[in-house]
């Protein structure tokens, strides 16, 4: 048996509501929605020179999902792997007002309209996965 991997590298912002749904989006992709050997990569480690988190977004195909325009994961994958196979921008899917929102950026204040936000991000996750050329997918024996 083969497994695919896929990395997802989620914005780390923690200022504003689209960081927020991007790492909560993350994790509902790879807990409840993979279909595939999904991994996440710290984009914290992945900036600080983390070799394992860099050499893994070289190997294997990797999106990035950004809370904002900024495009920090998309841009430091690129920077430091190379070209990444997808790319997110939260503040497309959700609206750059809700995106940008300073005033709900943690878990505890969620309500149920950010929970359909992270839904429809998480959606649009597996989409991409889904999107990706087989013959972009590394299959290693497990």
């Amino acid at each position: 048996m083969s497994v695919l991997k896929v990395g997802v590298l989620s914005c780390s912002g923690e200022e504003c509501l689209g960081g927020t749904i991007s790492r909560l989006a993350t994790r509902k992709v790879l807990e409840e929605l993979k279909f595939i050997d999904t991994v996440t990569l710290c984009l914290p480690l992945y900036l600080a020179g983390g070799e394992e988190e860099r050499n893994f977004a070289k190997v294997y195909p990797t999106i990035s999902v950004d809370g904002c325009d900024k495009l920090c994961a998309k841009r430091s994958t690129e920077k430091y792997s190379g070209k990444i196979s997808g790319s997110i921008d939260v503040s497309k899917v959700i609206g750059n007002e809700n995106a940008l929102n300073t005033k709900i950026v943690r878990n505890k204040d969620l309500k149920d309209e950010h929970l359909q936000m992270i839904d429809q991000v998480a959606g649009e996750i597996v989409k991409m996965i889904g999107s990706i050329s087989p013959d972009s997918l590394n299959i290693n024996p497990k």
